[in-house]
């Protein structure tokens, strides 16, 4: 199996399903329990543009087909007829069965196993049959859609150097999702930010020296709780604990399936799109890293900032260009989005659990707090400077606003 940051998939996915059964608050409908599946076979996936991917497709295709049945969104994709007297039940794990095998052929057993599982709980007849053949063409449309996405363009990332230098042969992930297709808007550059500061500027030099004293190996300035934080998160749990807290809420307030389809639906198209702007971004303006940039702090032209020749970040320095945070675009979305449905954020707690160890577990008065948490960690762990928390706030905000106000609109 793959890697996922060192750690293999077969260690990850017990984790993963403990997780979701712990979340569990309430009875699970077809939904959450392709939410389940989908995220413990995007696990396996090198790098999380692929794994978002896949879940949008997967939560719009159910999201479409239940509406192709009970009519109470505007659909995303699906043009196929009107189909009020299937299963829509049948019709959401049939669409989810389709994405998933068309992704992960090897996995089919896994995938076969949820779907028996979904379609036994539904009773034969015609609704059923009915249900199942709107399924297969409501998939077959997301697929269509999703075909030329551009994510599966070949990677042409030029490294910035000059003629005979040695620079670093591994190259960064995924820079095709810079060009990508969004989600119901535009283009990849629609929501693009301003450039981060200029190296000459306080800012700068401020935001510098705050990841060079928190963020390095040998940091004696951060917390062993800010230590904990950064461990925690460590790049396997931000996106696992957003989707845990959207089933956890829709269970504990037993949402309609068409609801808890958009919930979805809404949720992981933003978060897929995230990945497709954020690229976008940070192949526009290719800002180093702080372990680049603190090594070779003599030479940005600010007498405020002072060179550190051996400074490690804490937390592994992702494989891509640091503006703006991945990460804090994410929180900033899921937050959006959570309390579009359910209310302020500040107002429900929740429990994170690590996907490696279920009973491992970070509890948060809030979701706020989580989200506060998840963007302060990656200047902790040394990876990221504020000022690209700061930007990425103001992206995610916009970004979600965009998606809440133009996709799955009430239809009647």
């Amino acid at each position: 199996m793959k890697s996922v940051s060192g750690l293999t998939a077969a260690t990850l996915l017990p984790g993963i399903i403990a997780a979701a059964l712990l979340s569990a608050s309430a009875r699970a409908d077809v939904v959450t329990d392709w939410n389940v599946t989908t995220s413990t076979l995007v696990s396996s996936d090198i790098g999380n543009n692929p794994r978002l991917r896949t879940l949008a497709m997967v939560h719009v295709a159910m999201s479409d087909a239940i509406n192709t049945v009970h009519n109470r969104y505007t659909r995303v994709v699906a043009t196929v007829p009107a189909s009020p007297d299937a299963s829509a039940e049948a019709a959401a794990a049939t669409a989810a069965r389709q994405i998933l095998i068309q992704i992960y052929p090897a996995k089919k057993d896994k995938i076969e196993e949820a779907y028996a599982a979904s379609l036994k709980a539904i009773p034969d007849g015609s609704a059923k049959d009915e249900g199942i053949k709107l399924g297969m063409a409501v998939a077959d449309a997301v697929q269509a859609d999703r075909a030329n996405d551009g994510t599966n363009a070949p990677d042409t990332y030029r490294p910035h150097t000059a003629p005979g230098i040695y620079v670093p042969t591994t190259l960064p992930m995924l820079e095709q999702y810079a060009h990508a297709k969004p989600w119901v808007f535009g283009s990849a550059d629609q929501f693009r930010p301003g450039p981060p500061p200029a190296l000459s500027s306080a800012e700068w030099a401020r935001d510098y020296n705050e990841v060079k004293s928190l963020g390095g190996t040998k940091s004696t300035a951060r917390t062993a709780e800010q230590t904990e934080a950064v461990r925690f998160w460590d790049n396997i749990n931000f996106g696992p604990a957003w989707q845990a807290a959207a089933r956890e809420l829709a269970m504990k307030h037993e949402m309609p399936l068409a609801e808890c389809a958009r919930l979805f639906a809404l949720l992981n198209m933003s978060l897929a799109n995230a990945y497709i702007v954020n690229w976008d971004a940070k192949y526009t303006y290719n800002l180093w890293r702080p372990v680049t940039a603190i090594r070779n702090g003599d030479q940005d032209g600010n007498d405020a900032t002072v060179r550190d020749a051996g400074w490690t970040s804490f937390n592994p320095t992702p494989m891509h260009p640091e503006y703006p945070s991945q990460a804090t675009i994410n929180a900033t979305i899921a937050s959006a989005v959570l309390e579009s449905v359910f209310g302020p954020v500040k107002a429900i707690p929740f429990t994170a659990t690590d996907v490696r160890d279920a009973k491992r577990t970070r509890p948060f008065a809030s979701l706020a707090d989580m989200a506060e948490e998840q963007k302060n960690v990656r200047v902790w762990g040394g990876v990221h400077y504020r000022f690209a928390i700061r930007t990425s706030e103001d992206v995610g905000r916009k970004v979600a606003a965009y998606m809440i106000e133009n996709t799955l609109k009430p239809a009647r």
